[in-house]
């Protein structure tokens, strides 16, 4: 039996009023146990019914698995949750509009209306009333396979659970206590249900019925389970019946995992809605938290969700990705790295990126040096110099590829370039897909093979390259092991600081008159690397002040954009010709707060707090932001924003 006090989404249902008082429940159950979760309700809104006309984005997801599942629209209401809908990049579809839709049995699920639903951190919510009674319903994630759909009611009736639309593709059967959903895809999901319930199938196979004995009013737990293959759903399907033995247990630990992940973040000094906006980080990046599989070897967190061709690992929003998670889950963090790692080639390169399908790797390019990064917080986090240890040949062979195959002319500075000798992917390389400061680019051919650059040497590259460098002489140091790469550091702080216009800017290869490179002279988001990585001198950030403050530059109502605002190539949805890119401005800002301009740092972090559209409501963290407006522009519910507006929110006030 479930104890009440520990089971989650259950509520107090109101007999004659049919009002749910589901958030007294919820905060009297945290006063006693100290929960998180209920702090933040309705953290987003994915409320989404399958077959109407809008697009979804967004769905519910939780522990590395590759299914999610959305509310219903109220006004389209199914009286279950929607789903599950398969998030890999290469089988994206609905197995079900919903695969359990729950009534009593003397009546049908389309004789409830809602009442109320809510989306906490690990947990999506639905409550409903008919005349014949109310209903509650909620999902909590077991693991990476299995959620546990639980489902509650005051009243002692026998209840009827079947699925709702199920794919046209979809072949069901029935094996003891479970339903079987099999996808020509190979992909299954089953449905196990405990012994008080009686299954059959429709007489035309499209459906199943569950008839439920319901003698108490503890929840009832179904097992909804999704796998990638036959061969690992028969491994799995035996284990699933034990589950019923220890529901409370799953459910306990559910609950201590998401409190444990929000104690480590959450301050007790914020306003309750920068709190929120940390809840909402987290969220956003354990949604897009996935399981190894196939090609990825191991877990890692993909860029979004929502977006089909964001479900894979690229190797710069990876090394963000390991520095938020490390500060909550360590071990997501550090098998993240090792996913990118696991497609090292032998020449010490790390490709773009890489899927589920090997076959769709990025190789034409790399992404900006912050593995070291990564590997750092990890440590700082952990203290696990083992960890250090096993990633540090890796990473000294990454360091040197830059040197040997992106340095044209052998002088130290190195260039974006690419294994094809395209501009396209040279620009991919720097991260920065169409930026301004690369419209007159050219390529040029180095030594080696497969190997081409820019003619034009990157700030922000060589300021990453000078933190690597750091960090590997700190883990050659911890771990006893030899750094033998090229230093090029001391010359990065002056040779990219162009003194008559008190900035930051990237050079070309090519000479003037003068036998000096030209400065590349777009004032852009590049220059916040100097900051950040801490190349610039004082004086030199003394200088950009100016610059940086100015409100028809850089000081915009949402602050640091990619590129100076009254540039006239400026484009406020150029994705990167314009608009606002929270790592960038997480740079800018920390950059600034590392020279000591801390009250300047804190008014930039909580204008972009206040300003951004409904961070602090409902709305998905997104790709990018108008940078006059703070409107939503590219994919919602996106890794790397939710990293660096975790990291502003925990240097905020230091």
């Amino acid at each position: 039996m479930i104890n009440k006090k520990l089971s989650l989404g259950i509520i107090v249902l109101a007999a004659i009023s049919v009002t749910v008082i589901l958030i007294e429940t919820c905060r009297g159950r945290q006063q006693e146990s100290k929960d998180y979760r209920y702090d933040f309700e309705n953290i987003f809104d994915i409320a989404y019914t399958p077959d109407t006309l809008h697009k979804c984005s967004g769905w519910f997801s939780d522990a590395g698995a590759w299914m999610g599942f959305t509310i219903p629209e109220k006004n389209k209401w199914l009286n279950g949750f929607c789903g599950p809908f398969s998030l890999d990049m290469n089988s994206r579809y609905w197995m079900a509009r919903s695969m359990a839709t729950v009534s009593f049995v003397s009546n049908a699920p389309s004789d409830f209306v809602p009442l109320n639903t809510y989306y906490f951190p690990g947990e999506i919510y639905l409550s409903s009333h008919s005349d014949k009674g109310d209903i509650s319903q909620w999902i909590n994630f077991v693991d990476a396979q299995t959620a546990l759909l639980c489902i509650a009611t005051k009243d002692k009736k026998d209840l009827s659970v079947r699925g709702d639309g199920w794919d046209s593709a979809v072949v069901l059967s029935l094996e003891n206590q479970t339903v079987i959903a099999r996808h020509p895809s190979g992909e299954r999901v089953t449905l196990t249900f405990g012994k008080n319930a009686r299954l059959k199938l429709s007489g035309d196979g499209r459906n199943y019925n569950a008839h439920i004995i319901n003698t108490s009013d503890e929840p009832i737990c179904v097992a909804v389970s999704f796998f990638t293959s036959e061969q690992e759903m028969q491994a799995s399907l035996p284990k699933i019946p034990s589950l019923f033995d220890n529901i409370d247990q799953l459910l306990r630990e559910n609950l201590a995992r998401w409190n444990g992940y929000l104690a480590k973040i959450i301050r007790t000094d914020m306003k309750p809605e920068y709190n929120r906006i940390a809840a909402k980080a987290v969220a956003t990046l354990v949604s897009n938290w996935r399981s190894r599989r196939g090609g990825l070897l191991h877990d890692g967190i993909i860029p979004s969700h929502a977006v089909d061709y964001f479900v894979g690992y690229w190797a710069w929003d990876s090394w963000r990705f390991c520095v938020a998670s490390a500060r909550f889950e360590p071990e997501l963090a550090k098998n993240n790295l090792r996913a990118m790692f696991d497609y090292q080639l032998p020449d010490g390169m790390i490709i773009d990126c890489i899927y589920t399908d090997p076959f769709e790797n990025n190789y034409r390019d790399s992404k900006p040096p912050l593995a070291c990064w990564a590997v750092d917080e990890i440590f700082h986090q952990t203290s696990d110099t083992a960890f250090v240890a096993e990633m540090y040949p890796q990473l000294l062979a990454y360091y040197k590829w830059w040197f040997a195959k992106r340095d044209h002319d052998q002088n130290g500075i190195c260039e974006y370039g690419s294994t094809d000798g395209t501009l396209e992917a040279a620009a991919w390389e720097s991260g920065m897909d169409n930026a301004i400061r690369f419209d007159d680019a050219e390529m040029l051919k180095n030594e080696a093979e497969d190997a081409w650059s820019m003619n034009q040497e990157s700030i922000d590259l060589n300021a990453y390259l000078a933190l690597e460098c750091r960090l590997l002489k700190k883990f050659a140091e911890l771990t006893g092991k030899a750094f033998d790469a090229p230093d090029a550091s001391m010359q990065v702080t002056d040779y990219f600081f162009d003194s008559e216009k008190s900035f930051f800017f990237d050079r070309r290869l090519a000479t003037d008159g003068n036998g000096c490179p030209e400065f590349v002279a777009e004032p852009g988001c590049e220059a916040y690397t100097a900051l950040w990585t801490g190349v610039a001198t004082p004086k030199q950030v003394r200088r950009m002040l100016p610059t940086l403050q100015d409100p028809e530059k850089f000081s915009t109502y949402i602050p640091f954009p990619t590129v100076a605002a009254d540039n006239p190539k400026y484009d406020p949805r150029g994705y990167w010709r314009g608009p606002i890119w929270l790592d960038q401005s997480y740079f800018a800002i920390s950059g600034l707060r590392r020279y000591g301009y801390k009250e300047l740092a804190d008014t930039y972090t909580e204008q972009i707090f206040t300003r951004l559209d409904g961070l602090t409501g409902d709305a998905p963290i997104h790709e990018n932001y108008g940078t006059h407006t703070g409107e939503r522009l590219k994919a919602p519910h996106f890794s790397w924003s939710a990293v660096h507006l975790l990291l502003l929110y925990e240097e905020f006030g230091k």
